[in-house]
């Protein structure tokens, strides 16, 4: 007979693969900037600074990489006051903003290149299977939109897009132009960063959209995490006044009476609800 598995084992086996599998990712993202010549890193307009990635942007720098920092869904960013780094190219992958200011912007960098066949050209000797082509690396925080944005730029549906944060799980080479590839690679939050177990800098990585709202085990903490900075949003968004505007608990109860999210006993379902709104914020229906 077949040995029996309980439910809890095989979710316990599949979250310590993920885990095997997430510790996985800052490898493959220094070394996409290792091989890379340009470096796209993917920025959410709306939270530029706290979705960088200074880890990879050392490296860069380091090793003296071309760098454009990529402000996508810049469409939900209009009235904002940011400090924005340079230099940049504003797009929105959902109104299809941007895109050709940023195809040019790329190979206009290239042509600065000095291209791999000729650093490869070393005593009449090319080093046979060496790919020529100039090559642009895609970086980024989870769920900022790095494979929206090269289907956008190859003009095709090259890259797998998916709704949930860390969609893309290993690396994929588009071709740009004859003389030019992308290579997508999944989405990294910086190790100082990343937590499994600190619940602030998950909450953290939550709000900037670096784990889903389906994934999160306590949204209503991310919830409060919100409502410290913007409270006057979500007011604004589901037209309700609160009595404490840093009161998630009052918020949640609000919403969910409002959306009619209830359990057994007529009481809200707090979860449901707080996740309902967690999935308004990640999907940029709350202005900001």
């Amino acid at each position: 007979m077949r040995p029996r598995y309980s439910f809890s084992s095989r979710r316990n086996r599949r979250i310590d693969k993920m885990t095997k599998q997430r510790q996985k990712y800052p490898d493959i993202a220094k070394k996409i900037v290792d091989t890379s010549d340009i470096i796209l890193e993917v920025l959410d307009s709306r939270f530029p600074n706290q979705t960088r990635n200074k880890e990879l942007e050392s490296e860069i720098k380091t090793q003296k990489k071309k760098i454009i920092y990529v402000l996508n869904k810049s469409d939900l960013a209009k009235n904002q006051k940011r400090t924005l780094p340079t230099p940049n190219v504003k797009v929105s992958c959902t109104k299809r903003i941007g895109i050709k200011q940023l195809r040019d912007k790329i190979k206009q960098i290239s042509k600065t290149i000095e291209q791999r066949e000729t650093r490869e050209l070393r005593k009449d000797k090319v080093v046979k299977g060496e790919d020529s082509r100039i090559k642009v690396g895609v970086i980024g925080y989870p769920n900022t939109g790095k494979s929206s944005l090269l289907n956008l730029l190859s003009g095709k549906k090259a890259a797998g897009v998916g709704s949930e944060a860390g969609f893309t799980k290993g690396v994929q080479k588009i071709r740009l132009s004859s003389e030019i590839v992308l290579i997508d690679t999944p989405g990294v939050i910086p190790e100082e960063d990343y937590s499994q177990t600190e619940k602030k800098k998950i909450a953290q990585n939550t709000m900037f959209g670096g784990k889903s709202y389906t994934q999160i085990k306590e949204p209503e903490i991310v919830i409060h995490r919100i409502l410290e900075e913007f409270p006057n949003s979500l007011e604004k968004h589901y037209k309700i006044k609160l009595e404490n505007n840093l009161d998630s608990e009052e918020l949640i109860e609000k919403v969910g009476n409002l959306k009619g999210f209830f359990k057994k006993g007529n009481k809200v379902d707090e979860d449901k609800t707080a996740r309902e709104i967690l999935r308004a914020w990640q999907k940029g229906e709350i202005n900001i």
